[in-house]
């Protein structure tokens, strides 16, 4: 495949999580609406990935089913985003989303070169 038509299928697969970003940022602001008043009852550990890039932060959870972003202008504002963001598709979706035991032991940020 040319370089055209690589640029052109990257810009394709970005358009489309573009839009799966979008929706979900829809489905996270109705459910923001719904937290009020809602009570806790148990807590978790999910590992969170935090990415900083030049416009802001972007962060999302590993071992949850379904996608799920949070994004801020602090890596506190993704967080609290991301965490507001996982109790909307819990609430959505059910505890099915949630793996009985994450598969995910450790998470680590490694840099390689491959070639293109």
């Amino acid at each position: 495949m040319d370089n055209i038509g690589k640029l052109s299928e990257r810009n394709q697969q970005q358009e489309i999580l573009l839009r799966v970003i979008n929706k979900t940022t829809r489905e996270h602001k109705i459910c923001k609406l719904n937290e009020i008043g809602l009570q806790r009852k148990s807590m978790r550990a999910i590992k969170i990935i935090v990415e900083k890039h030049n416009d802001g932060y972007v962060a999302y959870p590993l071992g949850i089913k379904g996608v799920v972003v949070g994004e801020g202008d602090s890596y506190e504002e993704a967080l609290a985003d991301v965490k507001s963001a996982i109790r909307c598709h819990i609430e959505t979706f059910g505890q099915e989303v949630l793996e009985e035991e994450s598969p995910v032991l450790e998470a680590f940020v490694a840099e390689a070169e491959v070639p293109i």
